[in-house]
């Protein structure tokens, strides 16, 4: 093989989507799919792929500093794509220490591997990548300073549509200064600090990207798009944090993989590059294009779902506006959107209510026993 690249995560949302895109546009690379399958790590994501013979699956913990150090010596590895985290705010703020564990010293863990076996080489750091798949909300939060939105102050071919508005005058660029505000923000803008470390103490070729929001296939329905669809469906209530003013940029899953391909290929050692959809939606009125969506596809009444909005009180800390500001990588690399908000949220909407079986096999955790009575036929 050509090359030999881990990628961590890969049986999330966003792994998933990136250890596709790699195994079938590179056949030349042996792509190592590293995840420990906690409950949001699902390897029917990737049934599609499993027999691919450029394929592997490993189950590994990253926190496993051994295991992942043998890894990268039997298997030669030459590239890391660091996407294994734990992700969502309100479990991190129950639970923060978990967060902690994996999200920082998980990322301290891969990252002394690579160093360890990468600098034994003859080559060194020749030819060597460590990847590393950040948030944007390490930045903390923007103001929200026009409630009706306005043009933003730079622009997208892929937000030409309908909607391309800005809820302020600021966005986060890459310069700007760490400020994370919950568990989950404060271990990922740490795990950021550890990547950049490695980088100006030991040479380690590293490159960080900070993401906004995803959507699309595969989203663990925990999350808002994934969570919202299918209680529509079955018309349960909408729980919505205080009046749903907060605003989020968001950006389809597939354009993030795209992105992470390119920057991995062309991006400069020991820079961050911010990827953001230059799409910023209200939380309510992103709720009502899914409630009008998904009605309109199940051949309901228009707004027929709307009564299901229910408002539950705000979360603890919760950012009021993010921003991402993507004009860095639209000039160095020339990657922007592929998709208008309107049409990628009506291809998630689709997909999830064509793969009920799969939405009903996460909800319920058979998934999971699947695939641990398979690992343990092995």
């Amino acid at each position: 093989m050509k090359r030999t690249i881990i990628i961590t995560g890969g049986a999330g949302f966003i792994g998933s989507h990136v250890v596709r895109l790699f195994v079938n546009k590179y056949p030349e690379y042996k792509i190592i799919n590293l995840d420990k399958l906690t409950y949001a790590g699902n390897l029917a994501n990737l049934k599609d792929v499993e027999g691919k013979p450029n394929y592997k699956f490993v189950k590994l913990d990253i926190c496993d500093f051994e295991g992942v150090y043998k890894l990268m010596q039997d298997e030669h590895v030459d590239g890391v794509i660091h996407l294994a985290a734990e992700s969502h705010v309100d479990r991190s703020i129950k639970d923060p220490f978990t967060f902690a564990q994996t999200n920082v010293m998980g990322t301290l863990s891969l990252l002394q591997a690579a160093k360890l076996y990468w600098e034994a080489l003859p080559e060194k750091w020749e030819g060597k990548r460590f990847y590393h798949i950040s948030t944007d909300e390490v930045y903390g939060a923007l103001e929200l300073t026009h409630p009706q939105g306005i043009e933003p102050p730079f622009s997208t071919k892929a937000s030409s549509g309908k909607h391309h508005l800005a809820y302020g005058d600021k966005f986060f660029t890459e310069d700007l200064k760490y400020l994370p505000h919950s568990p989950y923000s404060a271990a990922k803008a740490a795990s950021d600090h550890f990547v950049r470390a490695f980088h100006d103490t030991y040479g380690l070729p590293t490159v960080v990207t900070n993401c906004s929001n995803n959507y699309g296939p595969y989203q663990f329905p925990e999350k808002l798009i994934p969570l919202f669809i299918n209680n529509i469906r079955h018309k349960k209530p909408l729980p919505v944090y205080g009046k749903g003013e907060n605003v989020r940029d968001w950006l389809y899953v597939e354009d993030h993989a795209r992105a992470i391909d390119l920057i991995f290929h062309e991006g400069k050692v020991a820079e961050t590059y911010n990827i953001g959809g230059f799409n910023e939606w209200k939380n309510i009125d992103l709720i009502k294009v899914l409630i009008n969506t998904v009605d309109c596809l199940l051949g309901r009444a228009e707004g027929e779902d709307l009564s299901l909005i229910t408002y539950v009180t705000d979360r603890a800390g919760h950012d009021m506006r993010y921003a991402i500001d993507s004009t860095k990588l639209q000039k160095e690399l020339g990657w922007e959107p592929s998709l208008q908000f309107e049409e990628g949220i009506e291809k998630t909407v689709r997909w999830y209510l064509d793969n009920q079986e799969w939405m009903d096999n996460v909800t319920s955790g058979d998934y999971q026993k699947y695939y641990e009575e398979m690992y343990q036929r092995r």
